[in-house]
């Protein structure tokens, strides 16, 4: 332990020699200090967010058992317009809870971690989150009315299914709800007015967990909304600002019992009075990380600004929502409050420097550690061996540990410093793991340090003073992107969808039908000259969506001629289309490409020069994309990944493969810009190998262009970056062995077709993050290979989307804060003719930035200029129009603001939001829409998937939207014609599959067979998810989607499973409707299109009037006797004794139980 035992007992004390990494290990043991003191909380105030979660894990590594609690800022400016993030809100709420209802205990002392915005905030008082926690178990008594109208007061938001944190939904007698704090979603089962049980769920699969003892619910957000705060709040609000006018929306909503945006930042007028920090933790020493005094005066000048800034503003009419902002002092502590605050404790700071000597200052003896950047650097000196050499000369003195970011990292930095012969080297957990080790002996663990340091007893190398640079941090389980996007798909009401058998209609919604004396749910769709059809929601599979909402298609009319004739020449052109793409895939097949394996040793040094930890999509892209070349035939693979998702990792290790087996390697991009970007990228990565790497576009002069054609041509040149200047007919190539096309997007059919000649016998890879239509319909359809990157980098931060009415002040607060942060922003605009006006507004309001303004209709030279100059940093914001959206990486670039965001579509828009967040700061994007007009259902319905969306990796599934928007057009060379428009996307994108497969089993011969027909079942029972159980239109109709692709018995049990864990026990009607799921899996495999079965017995008819089997069909008759009669038609009668409908669905699951045997010939005797 450190020796500062009497710092405790003095006012002030000055800590200096404390580098970032051991501060983790001086708060541990002042810890330990204060509970030998008797002091139950030790507060830590970092200067900022990342500060805090580094001192966090820390803590972790060198004090493992110790208890932490961190208490995070909002992540939003003072006097902001927009609410703080609901997960960091949930996250403070948990902390002031615990804190409240903690017990103390001696000889115990929790570390409370907070920054500098957080501990100079006022939080609600103690008492009243005491007051508004509720806690109870199975077996309580809690009126349901009660539950949810606390968690209304609380701030919990309503949805159809809960999956964020502060969402709650209420089905029948069962209340899900998420609350800060839980790690996972709970479901309260109700019996009556007493709770049943208490299980945690899956959010994903929203199936059960386990079961919960007891519930402790914290309130999700500061404020809370009750009549009491509410009138005080207008008593306030009027005393301040006088009677409110109409425009003065914050004031209307919250009298209305609303929560408005950006309520929050008014909380003291909701409330009696506010507490700080400190008054939740009595008898604490106070931490000051360093340079938090400066971080203190920063933010509270900032403050000051902001407020200011909002009150000038009051007067002047600047467009939007008026804005009276409080005092700062009601929610914020002022300088005089900290002074006092600061004398109440003992205070401790610590520094990394050495101070001059004082009583007051103590030395712990911590300096940087020594960075290996020189050995970097020079090229003959191998950076692992000076490593060793460095560790050796101190092992044997003090305790060595070598940090690494994380397992992955860890294990990959043991084996080269083995190979480079590293011995006496065990893997540990913690710092207590460290300090058992014998003398001598090196320890690897896992910590975060931005660079290792120096202590009396402890020497720690960082992984980053070894291989320089890393970016990364612990990975989050990420939810799935999937789950956002099938609320998508989901059909809606007015979408245009097509019938297998009747064609283009448009969905109205559902309706309930009496037929055959039993109520059933149908979907009621509108034809040509208002015909209605109504389609039984079993049959819900002979559905697709037509494409998106903004086609305009002509609706077919019912039991027309037109669409049967449509989809049938499209079968025969698509069949042909399938015949190419076989060929072609096959005429690859057929051909020989050198086989390249990886070389051994090197192999492993390259990699480790990655600045990233692999993430395991993009290890299995890198795989499979080894795995091709060693195959000895062409590859011809698509990595599909996001923006920013590591694709271009992949493209390099299969550069280096090719090239260290003597091949040659060209890269085309579609822009001199990011030709400039890669050929940067693999120099560096090349560096030290013996590897040449020229570029080929319009930005190398004549003379380098006319020596790197000769280089290609003699093979000097071993890796070119290029544009499509690199397919020209001048360029030969000595032996071009891989091809890789980036942002594939951009290429016309004419390149690919000059690409295709080049490459009979050359390995490619195509890379996208939104490939076009045509690239995925062949990846799905399978012609290509395909590999999907959806994880993203594990220290990227999602991009933090705002939608807000347009806010003159708001706009000016982000451009300035990315220009005082040192980065630029991008500020997009739907339209040409809205640049001037933008750039006018820029000058009015922000003049203190550099505008620059591009668009596609500059000359290109200009264009590039500019680009280039805002990539140097020349200018702060890059006005345009949508330009920016391909593949630019300005890693500087960290701020997007997005003018009428309504305007735009849904992957421009995500394609757009990908051009910011690609380092490790924090980016913002706001896209501002109109304060005075009301958004269209669509264009909000796009913003919102967008913002929810904030999971990173969404890019694959939105460029199956566009697919699904926009068609594929054809998937061989020059027709491109839409032939989506025909018969709609999800039709056609299943015709192809159907043709690939039939030819890729050899089917040669014309079947006339559809593969979408749907039997129709009636049984005079009630078959659907009645409104009582399932009060959610939309999420009723996706259940019933599910449902309609349900076929096998397992598989229909594990949804019935999965609705009685999400709505309740089930009723009658689902039992029938999940029967009738499995009767209509039997019927297709015998064939049968039509059962009717009533009180006196049951009709079958066969499709077509085939059975697969005729004779044991005839021998199943036979042998029911007189029970069973072929009509004339060719429908068979079966005659049975069936009164109620339950008898009548168990008869006829096992009658196609037996049909289904027979047509499998399976033909035992029949019952």
């Amino acid at each position: 332990m450190i020796r500062f035992d009497s710092v405790l007992r003095r006012r002030s004390t000055v800590l200096s020699g404390v580098p970032d990494g051991l501060d983790g290990r001086v708060v541990a043991d002042l810890a330990t200090l204060s509970a030998k003191d008797d002091r139950s909380y030790l507060l830590v105030v970092a200067r900022d967010g990342q500060r805090m979660a580094d001192l966090e894990q820390a803590i972790a590594f060198f004090a493992p058992a110790q208890e932490v609690l961190s208490f995070p800022a909002w992540d939003c400016m003072p006097y902001d317009r927009v609410s703080p993030n609901s997960a960091v809100v949930a996250r403070r709420m948990a902390a002031l809870s615990a804190l409240a209802n903690r017990k103390t205990e001696a000889g115990k002392c929790l570390v409370v971690l907070t920054t500098v915005n957080a501990v100079v905030q006022r939080v609600p008082r103690r008492a009243d989150v005491v007051r508004q926690s509720l806690t109870f178990s199975p077996g309580s008594r809690l009126p349901m009315e009660q539950l949810i109208g606390w968690l209304e007061d609380n701030g919990f938001l309503r949805t159809a299914t809960v999956r964020e944190a502060g969402e709650y939904a209420v089905r029948g007698g069962i209340v899900d709800l998420f609350a800060a704090g839980l790690g996972e979603p709970v479901r309260v089962d109700y019996f009556g007015d007493t709770v049943d049980s208490i299980r945690s769920f899956d959010a994903e699969t929203q199936r059960t967990i386990q079961q919960k003892k007891r519930l402790d619910l914290v309130p999700v957000s500061e404020l809370v909304l009750s009549p009491q705060s509410i009138a005080r709040f207008r008593e306030a609000y009027v005393r301040l600002f006088g009677a409110s006018d109409r425009e003065d929306l914050l004031y209307q909503q919250v009298s209305e019992g609303r929560r408005y945006t950006g309520v929050e930042h008014w909380l003291p007028l909701f409330a009696e009075g506010l507490d700080t920090l400190f008054d939740y933790l009595p008898d604490t020493a106070l931490v000051l990380d360093h340079l938090v005094e400066e971080a203190l005066a920063e933010r509270l000048d900032e403050i000051k600004d902001h407020y200011d800034a909002r009150r000038s503003a009051m007067g002047q009419n600047q467009g939007g929502v008026p804005y009276k902002p409080i005092a700062p002092n009601a929610l914020y502590v002022d300088s005089a409050e900290w002074k006092r605050r600061e004398g109440e404790q003992p205070l401790i700071r610590m520094t990394p420097f050495a101070e001059p000597d004082d009583t007051m200052v103590v030395d712990l003896g911590g300096r940087h550690g020594r960075t290996f950047a020189a050995e970097r650097l020079a090229g003959d000196v191998n950076v692992f061996d000076a490593v060793i050499n460095h560790v050796t000369s101190l092992r044997e003195k003090k305790r060595v540990v070598i940090a690494s970011w994380s397992e992955g990292a860890r294990d990959r930095l043991t084996q080269v410093l083995a190979d480079h012969g590293l011995k006496r080297a065990e893997v540990i957990e913690s710092w207590p793991a460290a300090a058992a080790l014998p003398k001598g002996v090196v320890g690897l663990g896992v910590l975060g340090l931005e660079t290792g340091f120096d202590s009396p007893d402890l020497v720690m190398i960082g992984e980053q003073d070894i291989l320089g640079d890393r970016l990364v941090r612990p990975r989050k389980r990420s939810k799935k992107g999937s789950d956002f996007l099938s609320e998508v798909t989901a059909l809606a009401e007015g979408d245009l969808v097509v019938h297998v058998d009747h064609g283009i209609g448009r969905f109205t919604g559902l309706k309930t039908i009496t037929a055959a004396g039993a109520p059933r749910d149908c979907l009621e769709i509108v034809y040509a000259g208002g015909d209605r059809l109504y389609l039984p929601v079993e049959n819900i599979e002979l559905l697709s969506r037509y494409g998106s909402e903004d086609t305009d298609a002509t609706l077919d009319k019912l039991g027309g001629v037109a669409w049967q004739s449509r989809k049938a020449k499209l079968k025969k052109r698509i069949r042909d289309m399938a015949a190419q793409l076989i060929k072609v895939a096959a005429a690859r097949a057929m051909r020989h490409a050198e086989v390249i394996t990886p070389p051994e040793g090197l192999y492993d040094e390259f990699a480790a020069r990655f600045p990233y930890e692999e993430t395991e999509d993009q290890l299995s892209a890198i795989e499979a994309v080894m795995t091709d070349l060693a195959a000895g035939t062409p590859m011809d693979r698509l990595v599909c990944g996001d923006v920013g998702f590591g694709k271009t990792e992949v493209a390099l290790r299969a550069a280096f493969l090719a090239v260290m087996s003597g091949r040659q390697v060209a890269v085309v991009v579609p822009t001199t810009l990011l030709s400039r970007q890669h050929f940067k990228t693999f120099s560096t990565r090349f560096a030290g190998f013996p590897v040449r790497v020229e570029q080929a576009s319009r930005l190398v002069s004549a003379k380098d262009l006319a020596e790197t054609k000769k280089g290609l041509k003699e093979g000097q040149v071993d890796i070119v970056v290029g544009t499509h200047a690199l397919l020209g007919k001048g360029i030969e190539f000595r032996d071009l062995g891989l091809l890789i096309i980036d942002e594939e997007q951009h290429f016309g059919v004419k390149h690919k077709e000059r690409l295709k000649e080049l490459k009979g016998d050359v390995h490619v890879l195509t890379l996208s993050a939104t490939p076009i239509p045509r690239t995925l319909q062949l990846a799905l359809t399978g012609v290509r290979e395909l590999s999907l990157i959806t994880t993203p980098p594990v220290d990227r931060m999602a991009v933090r989307t705002f939608i807000s009415p347009f806010d003159a002040l708001a706009v000016r607060e982000a451009l300035l804060r990315e220009r005082y942060r040192g980065g630029q922003s991008f500020y997009v605009c739907p339209r040409l003719a809205d640049l001037a006006d933008r750039k006018e507004f820029l000058e009015k309001f922000v003049p203190e930035v550099k505008v620059a303004i591009a668009h596609g209709q500059m000359p290109a030279t200009e264009l590039d200029d500019i680009m280039n100059a805002f990539y140097e940093g020349a200018y702060d914001v890059l006005l345009s129009t949508t330009i920016v959206e391909s593949g630019l990486d300005i890693p500087t670039a960290n701020t997007l603001i997005v003018h009428r965001a309504d305007m735009f579509g849904l992957a421009q828009l995500y394609q757009l939001r990908g051009r910011v967040g690609r380092s490790k700061t924090r980016a913002y994007a706001l896209f501002t829409v109109p304060a005075e007009k009301k958004l269209t259902a669509m264009a909000d319905r796009r913003l919102k998937v967008l913002q929810s969306l904030d999971t990173l990796g969404a890019g694959f599934q939105l460029a199956s939207h566009d697919l699904d928007i926009r068609g594929a057009g054809n998937l061989l060379g020059e027709e491109q014609s839409g032939h989506i428009k025909e018969v709609g996307y999800e039709l056609y994108q299943q015709m192809l599959e159907e043709a690939v497969a039939q030819l890729r089993q050899g089917g040669g011969e014309e079947v006339e067979e559809d593969g979408r027909w749907s039997p129709q079942i009636t049984v005079g029972t009630p078959v659907m998810l009645p409104e009582t159980y399932v009060p959610d239109l939309p999420l009723r109709l996706s259940l019933y989607r599910r449902l309609g692709d349900l076929e096998e018995p397992d598989q229909i049990d594990a949804f019935g499973a999965e609705l009685i864990d999400r709505f309740g026990p089930l009723p009658d009607e689902v039992e029938h409707l999940l029967k009738i799921v499995y009767i209509k899996a039997l019927c297709r495999r015998a064939n049968v299109e039509k059962v009717d079965a009533g009180p006196k017995g049951m009709v079958i008819s066969f499709r077509n009037s085939v059975f697969p089997n005729p004779a044991g069909l005839i021998r199943y008759i036979g042998e029911q006797g007189s029970l069973a009669k072929v009509r004339p038609d060719q429908k068979i009668v079966l005659i049975r004794d069936w009164e109620d409908p339950e008898k009548r669905l168990k008869g006829t699951a096992v009658v196609l139980t037996q049909l289904a045997r027979i047509a499998v010939g399976d033909g035992k005797k029949a019952a």
